[in-house]
């Protein structure tokens, strides 16, 4: 194997120098060798977009910092997947596409310098910009026609600032990542989209909790994945499993399955284990066991809604500890974000199944215990025509602050359901549940059905 070290190409680690060429003459370098590393030493390495290649190992070293250039110019549009709809988006930070065997590691840290996107974001919400206006907005426009009719998540797809993810591999397999720190990502943090054979393991990923739409890692139809004692603390949810959205995803038709997280710390942000809301392909046998989600808003949280699509099954959650979330399970078939408001969206009679409409079946819940519960003790709403089937709750526990302000209405982001004022356990469109050794301790009346 070829050892190579960023300085041999120019690299200047000062954090003034840009060193864009200095790691594409790398990557490149190590492509045509067909086996190499690349060793990035201390300080910080300004750069533009790095794309990575086959049989590529890139190892930053303690103190390493890769500072990624705000410049909207420099991140070309490429074909990748944002919020469950192929399109054209802007060039993830950190990218590769179609290749195989890749290790990541090290001590240090690559940051997108996100403040500069959210701060673009924020001012373009606030003065209510809802088509594209800038030379990469109206590029995007053009490469994705329709996308004013394509579903969405919240990220202001009708504007086209497809922002990039922080680390996204695309069709890739044999990925390694471990041990080094992403922060301050401008969108979704690590995106792993159609890979098979992903390793996740003691990352720390860090987002501020205001920071919009900066998930910590997405598992996009993706197979084979495990993500093991890594640390996430992001502006929305943590660790989350997708599989495209609504008719797009349909035609795409890959599923996200046989996927395991274990020994993962989830703090702030909107859930820590989510399935959901892009649902389409299907997601099936996920395992989530020996947690612990702090201050999330949910902890478990499924979620998605008509026109979405997808099965959900096999899923099982075990042994996880929640501390000071809004509610410690939400399974919610009426997601309301991202949805133009329409009543037959949200209606609460039975509408026909077609293709696009979820199901939620096999869900086993084990040895959880939460507590300080500020919205309610649970949330579960399936869909009169598509109820939720076999869930199975056991040996569980969770106990409700009555006293803080948060309400029922709080447990997850629905739309169409009539409130309730009780904290409790909320189940509705759920068939034959099983809850057995199940305490909840504050509300007095421990279900609400209905």
């Amino acid at each position: 194997m070829v050892e190579k070290n960023i300085i041999e190409f120019g690299g200047r680690g000062d954090g003034l120098f840009d060193n864009s060429d200095a790691f594409s003459a790398a990557f490149e370098a190590l492509k045509r060798t067909g086996d190499g590393t690349l060793h990035v030493n201390a300080g910080i390495w300004r750069t533009g977009p790095i794309e990575l290649f086959s049989n590529t190992t890139f190892i930053l070293e303690e103190n390493a910092i890769v500072s990624f250039i705000p410049d909207t110019k420099r991140y070309r549009p490429v074909l990748t997947r944002w919020e469950g709809v192929e399109c054209y988006a802007m060039k993830p930070l950190v990218f590769a596409d179609g290749q195989e065997n890749i290790v990541i590691s090290g001590k240090g840290v690559f940051d997108g310098s996100g403040g500069a996107w959210w701060t673009t974001l924020r001012e373009k919400r606030k003065r209510g910009q809802n088509s594209p206006e800038t030379d990469i907005e109206k590029e995007l426009a053009r490469l994705n026609p329709g996308y004013e009719h394509q579903p969405s998540g919240g990220g202001s797809r009708e504007m086209q600032f497809l922002r990039p993810s922080l680390m996204q591999f695309r069709h890739c397999s044999n990925i390694l990542l471990e041990g080094f720190t992403l922060r301050n990502s401008p969108c979704w943090t690590l995106h792993p989209l159609f890979c098979s054979g992903v390793t996740i393991r003691e990352l720390t990923i860090s987002n501020p909790p205001d920071a919009p739409n900066t998930d910590g890692i997405d598992i996009d139809s993706c197979h084979g994945v495990m993500v093991d004692r890594c640390e996430v603390a992001v502006g929305d949810d943590g660790i989350v499993i997708k599989s495209g959205s609504g008719e797009d995803g349909i035609r795409v038709n890959k599923p996200s399955e046989n996927i395991t997280v274990r020994h993962c710390t989830v703090k702030d942000g909107h859930g820590g284990i989510v399935i959901g809301s892009e649902t389409a392909a299907g997601i099936f046998n996920v395992t989530a066991e020996d947690c612990l989600f702090k201050g999330t808003d949910r902890g478990i949280r499924i979620k998605t809604r008509r026109g979405r699509g997808g099965e959900i099954s096999n899923l099982r959650f075990c042994r996880l500890t929640m501390e000071n979330n809004l509610c410690p399970i939400a399974i919610n078939m009426f997601y309301r974000c991202g949805a133009n408001f329409s009543e037959e969206l949200f209606r609460l009679d039975p509408l026909p199944i077609v293709s696009t409409t979820p199901s939620i079946k096999n869900i086993s819940i084990e040895h959880v215990r939460s507590f300080g519960c500020r919205a309610s003790a649970g949330f579960m709403a399936g869909l009169p025509e598509s109820p939720i089937e076999n869930l199975i709750i056991t040996d569980c526990e969770f106990s409700t602050n009555e006293d803080d302000p948060a309400t029922p209405n709080e447990s997850d982001m629905f739309l169409g359901l009539p409130p309730v004022t009780s904290k409790s356990f909320r189940v509705l469109n759920v068939k034959n549940p099983m809850f057995s050794n199940v305490r909840i301790y504050g509300p007095k009346d421990a279900f609400i059905y209905g």
